[in-house]
């Protein structure tokens, strides 16, 4: 099949669960033979079409930030949803799945699939429902319509977790047709040695306020007495990041707090991983939670925060982690516990990571497409 795949942020020059899970099922159909172009944003110099790792990248569009006064931008996802009509234009694929962030550019793929007769798929990575207003105001009502609209595509729809499946039938009454979640790369992870600096708590992700990395440093201020000489790693990169650093510092913990941006290469991230006893994850939206899901896969329990919108949950059990509310005295009463107790949740933490192998994950993929390509369903 030749596939064309959508999403403005391409990994690994963004780094994100979402773009990391988009790469991780491009290379691997590249690998399995099929003819895989990613269309997103121009992150390189040089021509405006190269390839990597079997991948055909296509740069539609000079890199415009992707948030503007910590939201993400409208300005670039209409600017990049424009720009992707002539390049999808020129070819014919046998397939198109975009992704439904940033929303218009779902339009866009399919005023292409309906011209050229194309199957299209949107793939759900969340749904944000009421939580529009919240982010942007009053202005929200343009976001919830235009969410409602994408749903309502007559096109067969994938979710990358359980949790966006049932948002997405409870609030917009869209049945899905089939789950494709993230994926762990067993063979690298088991190949890769702890990094040699040793954590007790590692956070990673972007620095957004829905992830509240600055609940975290509030928690870490608390359980500093608890667990004195307490080692943490912020590893991420975004718009909250001089407002975390500023509370570091006014809190006395940078003896104690580490900050990384994101590493290039993905293995060292696994390494960090390795070097730490728990994994916490504050945020009150995820789609799946990548970081989540490899964090167990290394044996290290999840500490995450108890939201309807947070896709942890469906990861997480009382075996293997721990929900807290959005306060940090009881985000560092959880801590704690994990703390205790993350050495006896190890085998947990593993097990539960080892239902979701990109193998398995991929050939669901490919069937999906393949039946979607002969049926000439695209929902047009």
């Amino acid at each position: 099949m030749k596939i064309a795949l959508i999403y403005d942020a391409i990994y690994p020059y963004v780094k994100g669960g979402a773009e990391k899970r988009l790469w991780e099922l491009g290379t691997r159909l590249a690998a399995g033979g099929h003819e895989v172009h990613l269309f997103g944003m121009k992150f390189w110099d040089g021509p405006d079409t190269i390839e990597q790792t079997g991948v055909h990248l296509h740069g539609v569009c000079r890199p415009m930030g992707l948030y503007s006064g910590g939201r993400r931008s409208i300005r670039q996802a209409v600017w990049f949803s424009l720009c992707i009509i002539p390049p999808l234009m020129r070819e014919r694929f046998d397939l198109i799945d975009c992704q439904q962030f940033p929303y218009v550019s779902c339009i866009s793929a399919k005023i292409v699939a309906v011209t050229k007769r194309t199957p299209l798929v949107i793939t759900w990575i969340e749904v944000w429902g009421d939580y529009w207003y919240e982010y942007l105001g009053l202005s929200g009502w343009v976001g919830r319509s235009l969410e409602k609209r994408i749903a309502r595509f007559r096109n067969p729809v994938i979710a990358i977790s359980h949790l966006t499946a049932r948002r997405l039938r409870e609030l917009y009454n869209r049945p899905v047709q089939a789950i494709v979640p993230v994926g762990i790369d067993f063979p690298t992870l088991r190949s890769v040695p702890p990094a040699p600096e040793q954590t007790d708590l590692i956070f990673i992700g972007r620095l957004i306020r829905e992830k509240n990395p600055e609940l975290l440093v509030s928690a870490v201020k608390l359980l500093s007495v608890r667990f004195p000489g307490i080692r943490v790693a912020i590893i991420g990169e975004g718009p909250e990041q001089e407002t975390i650093r500023a509370l570091i510092d006014t809190g006395g913990l940078g003896s104690s707090i580490t900050f990384h941006p994101f590493f290039s290469d993905h293995r060292d991230i696994i390494a960090c991983l390795k070097a730490s006893k728990v994994f916490v994850l504050p945020s009150v939206r995820e789609g799946f939670g990548i970081t989540a899901l490899e964090a167990l896969a290394c044996g290290l329990p999840v500490v995450t925060v108890d939201h309807p919108a947070n896709a942890i949950g469906d990861l997480v059990t009382n075996e293997n982690g721990f929900f807290s509310s959005c306060s940090p005295e009881d985000l560092a009463e959880k801590i704690g516990c994990a703390l205790e107790r993350h050495e006896a949740m190890r085998t947990a933490c593993i097990l539960t990571a080892e239902a979701f192998g990109w193998d398995r994950i991929v050939t669901d993929l490919e069937r999906f497409y393949e039946s979607l390509v002969r049926s000439g369903n695209g929902g047009r």
